[in-house]
């Protein structure tokens, strides 16, 4: 039996004070100023990516198109993510934070493991899009619109948006930030996030409180916050799994390379 065999299925987590994600993010914040030039610029790219989808279906659909793309957003956001959690990675080991290493560790070493997590999100998201269109059949489009008639529309688009990203929270909260700095497969880190997220309830709702409040933050500075917010909040994640999983049981990943380069 080979070491692997031995190996639990889920890692244990532990129990968060309410007010656990605030102190994420002020360590998020200081990830970002340590590497203040490669957060931003991933900041930067995650910010016109997403600016880019939205004016793309405001100018080929409707401004409730762009609300659900961004929408769905939140079941992407873990993805974008990655390769912030290989610059955590790299800052705790003590190494220079270099992005170009950050992405070759994040999407070279861990492709399988993170291609079976982005096919989970991918057809949750999917899913969830048909669902978005379906519920505009409840969109009042005769007369004058008073928030009377709205409230079928946004009931139900409330409701079914909310279940598919709880679901989506629930596996993706702990899991890619695992898979980056463990040795484990997609199912057991999958498993082990929504196994930490229910343990921990109540911190978990403030935690995606401060993740929705960014986005609007975000949303509402015309996607310029995006820059700075998106960072912050990968950051946060790492720390927030270092700060909930025990994983001491699974082999540690090295993240780009074990020596510090001399100029």
């Amino acid at each position: 039996m080979n070491d692997n065999d031995q190996m639990p299925f889920v890692a244990p987590c532990r129990q968060l004070s309410p007010w656990a994600p605030f102190r994420w993010v002020v360590r998020g914040v200081k990830d970002l100023m340590q590497a203040p030039q490669q957060s931003l610029a991933y900041g930067l790219a995650a910010a016109v990516l997403i600016a880019t989808v939205s004016l793309v279906a405001w100018l080929k659909g409707s401004q409730w198109i762009m609300f659900a793309m961004l929408g769905g957003f939140v079941f992407l956001a873990p993805l974008t993510c990655i390769g912030l959690y290989a610059i955590s990675a790299q800052l705790e080991r003590g190494q220079p934070p270099l992005l170009r290493r950050s992405l070759r560790a994040a999407f070279r070493r861990h492709l399988g493991n993170e291609l079976i997590f982005a096919i989970v999100l991918l057809v949750i998201f999917l899913v969830w899009a048909r669902a978005a269109v379906m519920v505009t059949v409840f969109f009042p489009n005769e007369g004058e619109v008073t928030w009377q008639d709205l409230w079928p529309y946004l009931a139900f688009g409330s409701l079914v948006g909310s279940v598919f990203a709880a679901v989506t929270f629930c596996a993706s909260a702990f899991s890619l930030p695992m898979i980056m700095h463990r040795d484990v497969d997609s199912i057991t880190a999958i498993v082990t996030s929504i196994n930490a997220v229910l343990r921990n309830k109540a911190a978990m709702i403030v935690w995606l409180s401060i993740i929705v409040a960014g986005l609007l933050l975000g949303l509402a500075t015309a996607f310029v916050g995006l820059v700075v917010i998106i960072p912050v909040i990968g950051y946060a994640a790492w720390h927030g799994y270092l700060d909930t999983i025990d994983a001491e049981e699974f082999p540690r990943h090295e993240i780009g390379i074990t020596s510090v380069p001399r100029d």
